[in-house]
């Protein structure tokens, strides 16, 4: 890489971890908050439902202010807000407290993104590559998160915690004023230009400008995007909402009643580490390198044509996943780490396809658009996985989620296809 990628790629990279490390962190608080502030879970998890759900919403708003504003901009103010509302959360007096604060983060994190992927799309020349560390750290963030917190934890009170988690985004904000890079490095070479930050015309600047880039972006191929992107994002939240769970039984079924901690057993976060929560760490862990191979693969194949490889193997996978669970330990093992490492194999592809089926002045509406369907639309997978557990079983619940990354499959090869 040269030095211009170099410096980007860093810089994204320790955004894209910090968001994750946020993400995955307060489901560890959150146990501990339920004995601090003699709360229910209901009314805790409505709380953390703000932030998690102004992380999805945001996107869209996220990617406007990119366009307009620039990608460093928008990446330092998200480090900036996460940082900040942790402090916040450090001092929470209350639920209210603890509420104001995590929608802080929501909105902070919502523009990551969004503004992130832009800087990648259109600064970086090795554009696959810059994908594949990008996507690398944030599986680093979404494993280490909840056990560099869970460690704190054993330490000190959680408010020094929250503190702590604080103190690195404060300090990549800072750097990323000062750390020297072109942001259209790559439109440059590859696209000829199109003005500051790839930006053609700064954005747009009211409603109906809003609308009418909407309409210029979704184009017949991005549309499709926008409808393979959904459906991945209902099979990656359908898969990994209920999985821990579902790890956990068929760990009972293969090697009985085995909980071993790293934490004391009368610690407030000990139920996060059983034998499960350690095999979830690992197929999270996994998915590093399933990172690494999906962005090197967009620099040797066309990146629509790889996601019909991978959406086609991620059905494949649910498919078998519940036979080979059932075959004891071994065949657990394996269908975990496979689908860790294809699930995350998905993302660059998924992030170069979206680059290439839009425009470098609206790289940040398109990836606001398709972050929001991830997640947001993405989100209803918890519910239509919770539905089929409730009223079917977990081997339903995996076919439906084979049905999910079929159809991706099916219409990646329509978008090939079409004239």
């Amino acid at each position: 890489m040269k030095r211009n990628d170099r410096s980007i790629v860093s810089f994204a990279m320790v955004g894209h971890a910090m968001v994750h490390v946020y993400e995955m962190s307060i489901p560890i608080l959150m146990t501990v908050w339920l004995l601090e502030f003699s709360t229910t879970a209901a009314l805790l998890g409505t709380v953390v439902s703000v932030g998690y759900g102004l992380f999805g919403v945001g996107a869209l708003p996220g990617g406007v202010l990119v366009d307009r504003y620039g990608s460093r901009t928008l990446v330092v103010g998200c480090l900036a807000g996460m940082g900040l509302s942790f402090l916040l959360l450090s001092v929470a007096p209350g639920v209210g407290g603890l509420t104001a604060a995590l929608a802080l983060w929501g909105l902070s994190a919502s523009v990551y993104h969004p503004a992130g992927l832009t800087l990648i799309s259109n600064g970086v020349v090795e554009r696959g590559r810059g994908f594949a560390y990008h996507g690398m750290a944030g599986n680093a963030g979404i494993a280490g998160g909840p056990l560099a917190t869970a460690l704190l934890l054993l330490a000190f009170e959680w408010q020094t915690v929250a503190v702590a988690l604080a103190v690195p985004a404060l300090l990549a904000a800072v750097v990323g004023l000062r750390i020297g890079f072109d942001p259209t490095a790559a439109i440059e070479e590859a696209d000829g230009g199109t003005g500051a930050d790839g930006s053609r015309g700064g954005g747009p600047e009211s409603l109906v400008g809003f609308l009418t880039e909407s309409r210029r972006l979704f184009t017949a191929g991005f549309a499709l995007v926008f409808v393979i992107v959904s459906l991945n994002g209902l099979y990656y939240r359908g898969v990994l909402t209920f999985l821990p769970d579902l790890l956990g039984d068929f760990l009972t079924a293969a090697v009985g009643d085995v909980q071993p901690g790293i934490v004391a057993p009368d610690s407030p976060v000990a139920e996060e580490f059983d034998l499960a929560g350690y095999l979830y760490a690992g197929l999270l862990t996994v998915g590093i390198g399933g990172q690494y191979l999906g962005g090197r693969l967009t620099e040797r194949i066309e990146p629509d044509r790889g996601l019909i490889v991978m959406a086609s193997t991620l059905a494949v996978i649910a498919v078998g996943f519940v036979p080979a669970a059932r075959l004891g330990l071994g065949g657990l093992l394996a269908a975990s780490v496979v689908l860790g490492f294809t699930l995350f194999a998905m993302q660059p592809l998924t992030q170069a396809t979206i680059a290439k089926y839009s425009m470098p002045g609206s790289r940040g509406l398109s990836f606001g658009y398709t972050y929001l369907a991830i997640f947001g639309i993405g989100a209803l997978g918890a519910a239509i996985s919770g539905a089929v557990l409730t009223y079917a079983s977990v081997s339903v619940m995996f076919v439906v989620l084979a049905a999910f990354a079929a159809a991706a499959g099916g219409l990646a090869a329509v978008l090939v296809t079409r004239p």
